[in-house]
């Protein structure tokens, strides 16, 4: 494959219908027609999956790679997913097909045994993903049905007489699933060995056996994969190769050919039958080929004519992957609607753009609608403009010139990774960059055209693009436009895009949803400059870190500390080499990797820490930790009453541990309860969110699964009493509402909209209190953020404030009581002592009752808004503040507490002679076996196991030091889970006593994790130095 044209790659780019966006951009002459075939590469690494995303996003299909030996490993199904969320189209391939040859010495019998069960891995993981897609749409259409017939809506031929036939089928029966499954036959495999040159899908040898047998190609094309055997007497092809005992007809056909000049060329080295193959096969190799020492060598030159692993990718890649004008109208309405907004609610003029999408048109009239997924650094001397300079600079030399300082010399520019999707770019143009939270009918009102000098718009700017380039591998070509539906590099944009954007002429456009990434950034080090003079380069270099890694996540703490998060260990190592050698190049030194804690309560232990039945004991002294006070009070069930210290307001709280079914589903359900919050905090604005109808149907399954999951008398009515989520108000924790008489709006008001009209009454009730309902809220969220234990975040921990009585001094509002007695007279009898009056609303929740007028009800909300008048906001605000925060701490301090560990899930494969050595670094590391099997037909164990993230650093190289490299682990990050040990337990029973010893000096892990903590963020660390002090003892005696 020679090398191209720069004017015949421009000249493909303007026919979308023969571009395919799969980073090496290559030329293919596919039979009459020319390819343009944009291949973006990706790592395979677990750490690195934030990489496929930003490749994903830009293509219209991918080419899968898997490991013939591995089979589908935790980072296959993650690639999978990443596909199957974006809408598009994978083709796969299997690859080191000649290790089951050389290493695992099969048969091809068993060969094809084992690929075929490959081919079911694959298939199980996009299957279970197509039916959980399908049982969605399911529930969503029975959800509108219901709504129907309570509307009445329902035609009578639906439902005849009074019988009710209920349809058990999950809709799958009617789904189209026949492009979704991998399969040789429909040409979206192909096999290969790309170490030894080749690869092959079973339509090249149909074409080559059709031939030779006199078979049709299209029959050889149906049952050259499959239960299919050859009868040599009849010459016809028959079913039921397994169960007679046959050779399958990929095994006779193919696999037979391909063991056979493996076995002459690497394991006989039979001279004769490789001519003789050679001669049959019409393939001629070099002289110095066939005489080179390594049989390998002789075998990639024959199998690279025979079976090139190139074409039959390509030729897989130009007939089965889309094109730019084959995107579906599902995945284009998917990346419009991001969070709340569903595409049917955006403005008229953003839903035409739908067509621009679908036509990918090159005119000069359609918008220009551009994605950037990415921005990598390249050199400044790399450019194509600053190449063509040099020639310049070469006949100058002999000139005295003057030395440029380091900075310039060293200059290095950001390139923007990006994907037309309509019109065409061209340099120098200008463009709108939206931002995450644009919103286009917001913008559509104030914006028209793109100009320098734009209205200040939320979240829209505008900037130009100074250079366009074409990529090539790692070299660039300077390109003036770009058609529509190619992959780019665009110049200029690293002060208007961080790490990814959307861009376009249109103001209409709302961004595109985020990326997303399945590694989670958990590995965080804090990092300083070895030379402290050096700090501003240190900071520099972050921020290009920041901006040039999709994943990586750059903070500064409270503490000033620069802290670095990543996904991984092996994240975190490049990161840091990036840091010295690309971006600061200055000396750094780094921390021990600061691992994230949470901390949660746990309902009693029955059982002490030598399985002993468990009396009151324990009990009484974990709640002995509360200290009371005059402003502090705690009973013995647990609640925990505390006092403003201006004797102004009351709150009584109680901490509940959750179920950890709750805790799981409010966890994965962040983004949701975020959008929740949203919904709220614009209801109380005066404004209102049109939110998608998935996003909507989301909200009422998570609502019903809290109702199932949160059963029983303590959580009678709890999920319609929820006042808050914490911390940062999307948490995993939960603020109940259980102030008797207190009715505030619930957090799921957006699910209401016609109960929202009749709780106008209930709301009027309650505003006297919810003034500081605010200030109750923010006080949940401090103490969720930061435990009492070693300030990390609390998890799974429920806070039931079941008390709150406020009492406002009378002579402060006395003269607005006044002032209401000349304008109604009717409401000033009962609005002279109005602090009483809020107080016993506070303290009894019935205010408005039975036993009050309405003009007492109306007297008493006159007089709190008087005072709400002086005090709102000031100081009392921030004392209920520090009062609610202060009441969660001792509530969670009065039950037993524990430390919550991140887990990763290890996936590790061994053979049997070093499962051993895996079990004892393992256990060294707190590790957990979950399963252990056997790979079939192979000498490989795959091992599950969960392993603590703190005790995850140096395992993989210690693993593959104990194993001499003969196993490798995979770690992805799975859970956080409970430490069963309690970090401040003592011995308390007689059988404790005799089991630990008085000092109960054994390893405490959750307390040597929860001291570490507390030692680095420079808290307060109970541990004795010297525990016993003795005179040194001399040899000789004292005379």
């Amino acid at each position: 494959m020679g090398h191209t044209s720069l004017d015949k790659i421009k000249a493909l780019q303007k026919n979308p219908a023969n571009v395919r966006n799969l980073c090496i951009l290559a030329h293919v002459d596919h039979g009459e027609k020319d390819y343009l075939i944009n291949l973006i590469d990706s790592p395979g690494h677990v750490d690195f999956s934030s990489e496929v995303s930003t490749a994903v996003r830009l293509c219209d299909g991918a080419i899968v790679i898997v490991d013939a030996v591995e089979g589908v490993c935790p980072q296959t199904q993650a690639v999978l997913r990443q596909a199957w969320l974006e809408n598009i189209r994978p083709v796969l391939v299997i690859n080191k097909i000649d290790r089951l040859i050389m290493e695992l010495k099969l048969t091809s019998q068993e060969a094809y045994t084992h690929l075929q069960k490959i081919l079911e891995q694959v298939n199980a993981v996009t299957g279970s993903l197509f039916t959980s897609k399908v049982l969605e749409d399911r529930a969503v259409k029975e959800e509108r049905a219901e709504e129907d017939k309570e509307e009445g809506d329902i035609k009578p031929a639906e439902c005849p007489g009074s019988e009710q036939v209920y349809d058990w089928s999950a809709g799958l029966e009617d789904s189209d699933d026949s492009q979704l499954y991998f399969s040789p036959d429909q040409g979206n495999v192909v096999f290969a060995s790309a170490i030894d040159g080749w690869g092959f899908s079973i339509q090249q040898f149909a074409q080559i056996h059709s031939q030779r047998m006199g078979i049709r190609a299209e029959v050889l094309l149906k049952t050259l994969w499959g239960d299919f055997y050859l009868n040599a007497k009849a010459k016809k092809i028959m079913k039921g190769a397994h169960a007679k005992g046959k050779k399958p007809l990929f095994v006779q056909l193919v696999l037979d050919n391909i063991w056979s000049l493996y076995d002459a060329v690497v394991t006989r080295r039979d001279k004769e039958k490789i001519e003789k193959m050679m001669m049959s096969l019409g393939v001629k190799v070099m002289t110095r080929d066939s005489r080179h020492s390594d049989p390998k060598v002789l075998l990639s030159a024959i199998c690279s004519q025979w079976l090139p692993v190139s074409q039959a990718v390509l030729f897989m890649v130009c007939d089965k992957l889309p094109s730019p004008l084959d995107m579906t109208s599902e995945r284009i309405e998917r990346l419009m609607s991001v969070g709340a907004r569903r595409f049917h609610s955006l403005p008229l003029q953003t839903q035409e753009l739908k067509t621009a999408f679908m036509q990918c048109s090159s005119d000069d009239t359609a918008p220009v609608i551009v994605f950037v997924s990415k921005m990598f650094m390249v050199d400044a001397k790399a450019l194509p403009q600053n190449k063509q300079s040099e020639g310049v600079s070469g006949q100058m030399q002999g000139l005295p010139l003057k030395a440029k300082p380091e900075e310039e010399e060293e200059k290095e520019t950001f390139v923007a990774f990006a994907r037309v999707y309509s019109g065409v770019v061209r340099r120098g143009q200008k463009v709108f960059v939206m931002g995450p939270k644009y919103d286009p009918a917001q913008g559509l009102r104030m914006v028209r055209i793109v100009s320098a000098c734009l209205p200040p718009v939320p979240h829209l700017a505008c900037c130009t693009m100074d250079s366009l380039y074409l990529l090539m591998g790692r070299e660039l070509e300077e390109l003036e436009e770009v058609p529509s539906g190619n992959v780019l590099g665009i110049g200029g944009l690293e002060e208007c895009v961080l790490k990814s954007a959307t861009l376009s002429t249109s103001p209409a456009l709302p961004p595109f949803i985020p990326l997303n990434f399945e590694a989670t950034p958990i590995v965080r080090v804090a990092i300083e400059p070895k030379h402290p003079s050096e700090m501003p380069k240190l900071v520099r270099g972050m921020r290009l870190l920041n901006q040039a890694d999709p994943c990586a996540e750059v903070l500064i703490q409270e503490t000033g500390e620069h802290v670095l998060v990543t996904a991984g260990e092996v994240h975190l190592q490049r990161c840091l080499d990036d840091l010295r050698e690309r971006f600061a190049k200055i000396e750094i030194s780094a921390s021990k990797p600061i691992i994230p804690f949470r901390e949660t309560v746990i309902r009693p232990p029955k059982v002490d820490m030598v399985n002993e039945d468990l009396g009151k004991q324990q009990k009484v002294a974990v709640i002995h930790q509360v200290k009371e006070s005059d402003t502090l009070h705690l009973d013995p069930s647990g609640l925990v009453t505390l006092t403003t210290p201006n004797r102004q307001a009351t709150v009584g709280v109680r901490a509940i541990p959750l179920p950890e079914e709750v805790t799981l589903l409010l966890e994965g359900s962040a983004d949701l309860i975020r959008t929740l919050e949203q919904a709220g905090q614009a209801q109380r604005e005066g404004r209102t969110l049109d939110m998608s109808t998935w996003t909507l149907d989301a909200l009422m399954v998570l609502k019903s699964r809290l109702e199932v999951l949160l059963q029983g008398r303590k959580w009678r009515n709890a999920v319609d009493r929820i006042w808050a989520f914490g911390p940062r108000r999307y948490g995993p924790n939960i603020l109940l509402n259980s102030v008797e008489g207190y009715q505030r709006p619930s957090v799921w008001h957006c699910l209401e909209r016609e109960k929202g009209e009749k709780e106008g009454g209930a709301k009027a009730e309650a505003s006297a209190i919810r003034d500081f309902d605010n200030s109750v809220v923010s006080g949940f969220q401090l103490a969720t953020l930061s435990g009492p234990m070693c300030e990390e975040p609390l998890m799974g921990v429920c806070f039931s404030v079941e008390r709150w009585d406020m009492n406002f001094p009378t002579q402060r509002t006395h003269l607005d009581s006044v002032t209401e007695k000349d304008s109604n007279s009717l409401d000033a009898s009962v609005s002279e002592s109005p602090g009483e009056a809020v107080g016993q609303q506070g303290a009894s929740g019935k205010a408005g009752g039975a036993g009050e007028t309405p003009s007492q009800a109306e007297g008493a909300m006159a007089g709190a808004s008087h005072g709400r008048l002086v005090d709102c906001y000031g100081p009392f605000s921030g004392q209920l503040i520090a009062a609610v925060k202060e009441a969660c701490r001792h509530a969670f301090q009065a039950k037993p507490q524990r430390l919550m560990a991140a887990m990763y899930t290890c996936e590790i494969m061994a053979t049997a002679e070093v499962l051993g050595r895996v079990y004892g670094v393992l256990g060294k590391r707190e590790g957990r076996v979950l399963q252990e099997e056997m790979k079939e037909g192979t000498e490989m164990f795959i091992i599950k196991a969960v392993l603590p993230v703190a005790e995850s650093f140096g395992f993989a190289d210690e693993i593959r030091k104990r194993t001499s490299g003969l196993a490798s682990p995979q770690l992805v990050f799975s859970h956080w889970e409970v430490i069963s040990s309690d970090p401040s337990w003592v011995p308390t029973t007689e059988e404790e006593y005799l089991h630990f010893g008085e000092k109960a000096d054994s390893a405490n892990q959750a307390l040597k994790y929860m001291n570490g903590v507390r030692r680095r963020k420079g808290l307060y660390v109970e541990e004795k130095i010297v525990e016993h002090g003795e005179k040194q003892r001399t040899l000789s005696k004292n005379k």
